[in-house]
């Protein structure tokens, strides 16, 4: 036996630990009432459909399932709004009887694409996507309010997602220093996805920020989809990396030795791509030496046991332990070498195969 479907609805949440706004929970069945009014015995048949890869959380699914026990059956509650009894979070949510999906709601469904997609090319990140690629982006795309003063991502952090700022402020903060503020349309959280190192800094709200967010396990799935992106972000992570490595770079200046527990190879390899140096990188690894030369930053040939080219370099960003040395300088037949390819394509190619790596 079939009953009807009520979907309640997430319409406003202020730092649920475990949905968001937007997310959906469909409840269906009945609760009849036994025996006389003085002794309300209820047999309750509710069923409530979760959200997908969400927890489940009891306190919300007592207070959906409150609902059903106070009107009896799907047919009789009216359009119903309640907050969450709470944890450490408020959620609000509503209900509206479902209506049957007409020709009409089509109209209405493809108005929304056409403005969700005019919206969304306001933002430098989405200007080179159509309405067909939003349609297949628009499910991955989530929307969360963080309070002033409350913090979005916290220094040391591992990678978690990518925000975008829809309205709002935000300050980046470093060792108590703020050292910038960011506004409607900019980007951040992309490093630590892409690269697999920790925050560098602490995002910290200032005026209340409203956020596109992308979870960090749909955001490789996102750059395969669509190659604009994948530039964007090679342009982003360029113009990032240059700012916020400045000190570091400095140290290039002459040869360098060190350990790769202390400076990982994407981090090492970015420096010197970064600071446009020509040398060679030696380093003692796991299965041997590898060599890599640099022509003012850019990668011209790479080995590694018995690899070369690309796979001695995606190889060697593979390794968490050893030494590195850097010598300045270059023969005349190396400065003349063709480059391997574009040394943030190579990157973003060799962390994804890491991350495939570590999911497999």
């Amino acid at each position: 036996m079939s009953f009807p479907e009520a979907i309640f609805k997430i319409i406003e949440e202020n730092n649920c630990p475990l949905y968001e706004l937007g997310d959906e929970f469909r409840l269906s069945g009945k609760a009849v009432l036994l025996g006389d009014n003085e002794e309300k015995k209820f047999i309750n048949t509710s069923v409530i459909k979760m959200p997908t890869d969400r927890p489940v959380c009891r306190i919300l699914i007592s207070d959906i399932t409150a609902v059903l026990v106070e009107y009896g059956s799907m047919e009789n509650i009216p359009k119903y709004v309640t907050n969450c009894s709470g944890c450490t979070g408020l959620i609000k949510i509503e209900y509206n009887q479902e209506r049957k999906f007409t020709a009409a709601d089509m109209d209405k469904s493809e108005d929304d694409l056409s403005f969700a997609t005019k919206l969304l090319k306001r933002f430098p990140i989405f200007k080179d996507l159509d309405e067909a690629d939003i349609k297949k982006l628009a499910p991955m795309l989530k929307m969360k309010k963080f309070a002033g003063e409350s913090t979005i991502i916290k220094n040391g952090d591992s990678a978690s997602n990518l925000y975008i700022i829809v309205s709002g402020k935000a300050e980046v903060v470093v060792d108590d220093t703020v050292i910038g503020v960011m506004e409607k349309g900019e980007v951040f959280g992309e490093i630590s996805l892409l690269i697999g190192t920790p925050a560098g800094a602490t995002v910290k709200v200032t005026e209340l920020v409203t956020v596109l967010f992308i979870y960090g396990k749909d955001f490789k799935k996102v750059l395969n989809m669509f190659p604009s992106l994948q530039m964007y972000f090679a342009r982003l992570l360029a113009r990032r990396l240059a700012r916020t490595n400045v000190e570091r770079l400095e140290e290039f200046a002459s040869g360098m030795i060190g350990r790769l527990s202390e400076n990982p190879p994407s981090e090492l390899l970015q420096t010197l791509n970064l600071n446009h140096k020509t040398g060679v990188l030696t380093l003692t690894l796991s299965q041997g030496s590898a060599e890599l030369s640099f022509r003012e930053g850019n990668l011209i040939r790479a080995k590694y046991s018995k690899k070369e080219g690309k796979e001695a370099f995606f190889s060697i960003l593979m390794e968490k332990e050893g030494r590195f040395k850097f010598t300045p300088g270059l023969s005349d037949e190396e400065m003349d070498t063709p480059e391997l390819g574009d040394f943030m394509w190579l990157l973003m190619e060799g962390m994804r195969r890491i991350d495939e790596e570590e999911t497999d």
